[in-house]
C-alpha cells in the first residue's frame, strides 16, 4: 500500500496518531500529499524541531522485578536516530503526537536537567543507588551536540560521587571522555554500546540515524583504553532480519576489548508493533510473514508479551535457540567473566546543600 508519510532517511514509514487516551486518530491525507508531490516533485525534507520542556523533578522511578535500577534520568523525549523498533516511541502518543515520525523528528529537550537533579540529590531522605541514561530515549543522539545536557547531568553525578550507567548507540559518548574516566576510577560508571547489525545497509533501514556500527564499536574500544567498563548491548534481535549475525557481533565485541555483551529479542508493544508492520512491508516484503511469524512465536502469538522477565526473552524454541547461541559465542570469546558492581558509598549532596553540614 502506499506511505504517503514516508521519508527517506527516517525510520517510521508512517506519521498516524494513534486513538488512545480519547484522542481521535489521524493520519495524513493521501490524495492531497499526492498531488503536491505533483506539483513540489517530491516531499520536502522533514526537518527536526525541539521543544523546551521544564519538568517538575528529572529522576524517574521504577518498580519492575525485570529491570536492573529502580531509576533514570531522560534529558530528551523523542529520538533522532529513528530506529523502528524503539520501545520508547508510544510515550509521544501522550502528548498527542504521532509514535512515528513526530517520535523522530519532534523532540524536547530538558534544559533545567542538572539544576532539579541538585535539588533532588540534596534531599536529606535520599537513598543512593546507581542512575540510569539511555533507557529510553538515547541521551546521545545528534542533539546532544548542542544542548550537551547529558553532560550538564554527569557533572553533577561526578561532583557527588554518584553512581550511573550509560546506554546509547552513539560514539558521541566519547565526548564526555574525561568525565567517564574520572569516574571510572572509583568504580562510579558503566557504559553500554547498543550495535544491533554489522551490516551497513540493514543499519541504515533499522536505525537511520544513529551512527554507524564501526563508530559504535570503535567507541567501546576507546573506552576500554580508557579504562571505562564497557559493554557491548545487542538490542534487539530481530529474527530473520539481524539473528544471523549474533555470533559475529559478540565476536567484534571481544575484538573491540569490551568486557562482555547482553541481548534482547525484539519486543513490539502498543504502536510500535504496527509500525514495525509497515516498516517490514516497505523494507523486506519478502520475509515480512516470516518475521512476524518468528516474533509472534516467542510472545505467547501475540505481536508483544508484556509479562514481567518473558517479555525480555521470549518463550519457545526459537529463544531457546537464540539463547543457546548466545551462550556458546560468550563462552567461545571469553566474554561476561567480570562483573561491574558500582559503588554507593562515596556520595556526599551536591555542594552548598543542607544535608553536607551533617
Amino acid at each position: 500500500m502506499p506511505r504517503p508519510d514516508a521519508r527517506a532517511g527516517r525510520g517510521a514509514p508512517e506519521n498516524r496518531t494513534p486513538d488512545r487516551f480519547n484522542l481521535p486518530t489521524r493520519e495524513a491525507d493521501g490524495d492531497w500529499l499526492d498531488a503536491r508531490e505533483e506539483l513540489d516533485d517530491g516531499l520536502p525534507p522533514l526537518r527536526t524541531t525541539v521543544t523546551i520542556e521544564h519538568p517538575r523533578t528529572i529522576i524517574s522511578r521504577n518498580q519492575s522485578p525485570d529491570v536492573g535500577f529502580d531509576r533514570s534520568i531522560n534529558p530528551y523525549r523523542g529520538c533522532e536516530h529513528g530506529c523502528i523498533y524503539c520501545f520508547a516511541r508510544p510515550t509521544h502518543a501522550f502528548h498527542d503526537l504521532s509514535p512515528g515520525l513526530d517520535f523522530e523528528s519532534r523532540l524536547f529537550a530538558k534544559p533545567d536537567a542538572a539544576k532539579l537533579l541538585r535539588a533532588e540529590l540534596a534531599k536529606r531522605n535520599y537513598a543512593v543507588r546507581p542512575i540510569a541514561l539511555g533507557t529510553n530515549t538515547d541521551p546521545y543522539q545528534p542533539i546532544e551536540g548542542r544542548w550537551r545536557i547529558t553532560r550538564s547531568i554527569l557533572e553533577v553525578l561526578l561532583e557527588c560521587r554518584h553512581p550511573f550507567t550509560i546506554t546509547t548507540k552513539s560514539d558521541r559518548v566519547l565526548m564526555d571522555l574525561d568525565i567517564l574516566r574520572e569516574a571510572a576510577l572509583d568504580r562510579l560508571c558503566f557504559v553500554a554500546l547498543s550495535v544491533t547489525s554489522l551490516t551497513p545497509a540493514i543499519a541504515r533501514t533499522l536505525e537511520p540515524r544513529a551512527p554507524a556500527p564501526g563508530k559504535r564499536l570503535a567507541a567501546v574500544k576507546a573506552l576500554r583504553e580508557a579504562g571505562i567498563p564497557a559493554w557491548v548491548s545487542i538490542a534487539p534481535v530481530v529474527p530473520a532480519i539481524t539473528d544471523h549475525e549474533l555470533e559475529h557481533i559478540v565476536e567484534a565485541a571481544a575484538e573491540h576489548k569490551a568486557l562482555g555483551c547482553f541481548y534482547l529479542p525484539v519486543r513490539l508493544p502498543y504502536e510500535v508493533a504496527p509500525l514495525f508492520r509497515a516498516w517490514l512491508d516497505e523494507h523486506y516484503p519478502d520475509r515480512a510473514a516470516k518475521v512476524m511469524a518468528i516474533i509472534n512465536s516467542m510472545r505467547g502469538g501475540r505481536d508483544n508479551d508484556p509479562n514481567f522477565f518473558s517479555r525480555m526473552r521470549g518463550q519457545g524454541p526459537w529463544a531457546a535457540l537464540l539463547k543457546a547461541r548466545f551462550e556458546r559465542a560468550i563462552r567461545k570469546h571469553g566474554l561476561n567473566r567480570e562483573r561491574h558492581k558500582l559503588r554507593t558509598d562515596l556520595f556526599q549532596p551536591p555542594e552548598g546543600a543542607q544535608g553536607r553540614l551533617f
